[in-house]
């Protein structure tokens, strides 16, 4: 599988993004920093301790959802993480082997798999309830949307999908940092993103938000985010 990756932090701030590399996986997360902890346990803390544990449990055959739970759990005993109040982070996970491709998303990091047609594995239950004036009253609620935090039971509510391999050409998995210059922006298609060099796909989506930068065209409350994404091809 040869992999390809490309990130770079919003302009003034280091990313909270991380993508981590292994020998059958690739890990993308994108860090979300709680209002009240402390600058040393921030989102990108929470996503590298979050994809370090990954890293540690990808097994070939556990359901991806319950090593996903299982990393919150070993990581909430060992930094005593409170739900409601800790740092986060969305999840996106491409696990393979000679037979399969497996994925889980779990928040807004998708991925999407390109073959004879085009599948996206997508989680909008946040994008669902942005019309709720207290959003977050609803995370890691049922009915509500989820994210990998505190509550393990995050973990067994994210999406999944697999395929067999030899119908899948090509993976990516990428941040909502990302996945805006198709979603919200329209600058590409999924396919585009499937092809055209990634530094080019970050630097385009730059562009077009400092060309807006009083967020008429796109309403958004940040002209910038992190960007991560991850190009897998067989």
């Amino acid at each position: 599988m040869k992999i390809e990756t490309a990130e770079q932090g919003a302009p003034g701030r280091v990313t909270e993004d991380r993508i981590r590399v292994l020998p059958n996986a690739v890990v993308v997360l994108d860090g979300v920093t709680s209002r009240t902890r402390p600058p040393d346990r921030n989102g990108g803390w929470y996503a590298t301790q979050l994809a370090d544990e990954l890293a540690r449990l990808i097994n070939d055959e556990d359901p991806l959802t319950d090593l996903l739970a299982a990393a919150i759990t070993n990581l909430v005993r060992e930094h005593d993480l409170v739900p409601g109040d800790s740092p986060s982070a969305t999840a996106s996970i491409v696990r393979w082997n000679e037979h399969r491709i497996d994925a889980l998303v779990l928040c807004d990091t998708p991925i999407v798999a390109f073959g004879q047609t085009t599948h996206v594995l997508e989680d909008t239950r946040l994008e669902d309830l942005r019309s709720q004036p207290d959003i977050l009253a609803w995370k890691n609620k049922p009915g509500g949307w989820w994210v990998a935090e505190a509550e393990p039971v995050a973990g067994l509510q994210a999406r999944t999908a697999s395929w067999p391999r030899e119908e899948i050409r090509k993976v990516i998995a990428l941040t909502d940092g990302v996945s805006c210059g198709v979603s919200e922006y329209g600058l590409f298609s999924w396919e585009d993103l499937a092809e055209l060099p990634l530094g080019e796909v970050l630097d385009r989506i730059r562009e077009a938000e400092r060309g807006d930068s009083e967020h008429k065209r796109w309403p958004r409350y940040k002209t910038h985010d992190d960007q991560a994404i991850a190009r897998l091809t067989a």
